[in-house]
């Protein structure tokens, strides 16, 4: 990918670009696989890995807006608190590309005052943008206080008339420390969730439910997922963190029975919503606590998908699974230093296959599924 941010110095988030894309993913593989052999030596059968476009792929776009009123920034920030403005960024689908710079003078004809992190005053504090694999998007405006919401609705007509929004919404952040977005959600638009169609299944996304940037990536995650999980043929599957209910939806079949459990109240009502829809009757769906769900569980379900943040699973999740007597693990995990950890901590769970999914190119990021089988 050609980055003129990235010769200019303007942004450097793309840590590996000046490297051939084939010398990525072997750095990757050989990052994860040494990683595992180091918990299990020679014990796991490496798939092919997967690869991802190398521009053009990123379907969430978060903005930090800085500037003035008359010209604005949409990018990041510099280590002085300024505005570095990333609007053609190669990174981001062409859909986002095109609705930034119209985005970016909405700012403008709103009379939106970009936050000013070094003297601590203004408005408007990121724009964050998702685009759904039909073209439709999820525009969210995060502010400090509800003082420019009349002037946003306003023109808000507008801008619905020159780009495909679906969703739209303004959440509320009064603070002033590095946290992208707070609990408060004001919806501008009468739908509330994007619909983004993975493998054919609907999976609704609400502004703060969590999805992985990288559709094309994802939609092959869920499908080797489900192949492991149809190659075992389980009766009953936990899903445990699953967000929208990516792998639980697209594991679940007639006469097995899938639970997933996500913290998020807003990603179960989705979930479940999705399943309902394409009348999955032997889906069901709990908002709570992954780890504290399992520990005060009675019977093991036959096979457990675990998808945790980078922090892993933890030592408390782990045991039980280790104790459990579940027979097999479906781990999905984006920092191997944490999954070797908590493999660990499973010793009775051997890893038989595991497979490297690029879903961050030019970085150092990876995605890991790792198939456990208990030894």
């Amino acid at each position: 990918m050609d980055c003129g941010y990235f010769t200019s110095g303007a942004c450097r988030s793309c840590r590996w670009l000046e490297m051939a894309y084939a010398d990525q993913l072997a750095q990757k593989q050989q990052r994860v696989a040494t990683a595992l052999d180091a918990v299990w030596p020679g014990a796991v059968r490496w798939e092919e890995p997967v690869s991802s476009p190398e521009a053009g792929f990123r379907n969430k776009a978060k903005m930090v807006v800085a500037g003035s009123v008359e010209a604005p920034t949409l990018g990041i920030l510099s280590h002085d608190g300024l505005g570095v403005d990333l609007l053609a960024c190669g990174l981001h689908t062409p859909g986002l590309q095109a609705a930034l710079p119209v985005l970016s003078r909405f700012v403008t004809a709103a009379r939106l005052t970009p936050y000013s992190v070094p003297e601590r005053r203004g408005e408007l504090k990121h724009v964050i943008v998702t685009e759904a694999p039909t073209g439709e998007l999820m525009v969210r405006w995060v502010l400090r206080s509800t003082e420019a919401l009349a002037r946003l609705r306003k023109h808000l007509p507008a801008l619905l008339d020159e780009l495909p929004i679906a969703v739209a919404s303004v959440n509320i952040q009064p603070e002033h420390k590095a946290v992208i977005e707070g609990p408060e959600e004001i919806f501008l638009t009468a739908r509330e969730a994007l619909t983004m169609e993975v493998n054919g299944i609907g999976l609704r996304l609400r502004p703060h439910s969590f999805f992985q940037t990288n559709t094309a990536v994802a939609a092959a995650l869920y499908r080797y997922a489900r192949d492991l999980v149809t190659a075992v043929s389980p009766g009953s599957v936990w899903d445990l963190y699953c967000g929208v209910g990516g792998f639980g939806l697209h594991v679940a079949a007639p006469g097995r029975e899938v639970l997933g459990v996500e913290s998020s109240e807003q990603a179960i009502e989705a979930a479940a919503s999705t399943a309902a829809e394409l009348g999955l009757p032997g889906t069901s769906w709990v908002a709570g606590d992954a780890t504290a769900y399992a520990l005060s569980a009675g019977a093991a379900p036959d096979l457990v998908i675990v998808n945790p943040p980078r922090r892993g699973i933890g030592s408390s999740l782990a045991g039980w699974l280790e104790e459990s007597g579940v027979e097999h693990v479906v781990y999905s995990s984006c920092n191997v230093d944490t999954l070797a950890r908590d493999l660990r901590d499973m010793p009775s769970l051997r890893p038989v296959s595991a497979r490297l999914l690029d879903m961050f190119p030019n970085t150092d990021h990876h995605e890991v599924l790792v198939h456990l089988k208990r030894a």
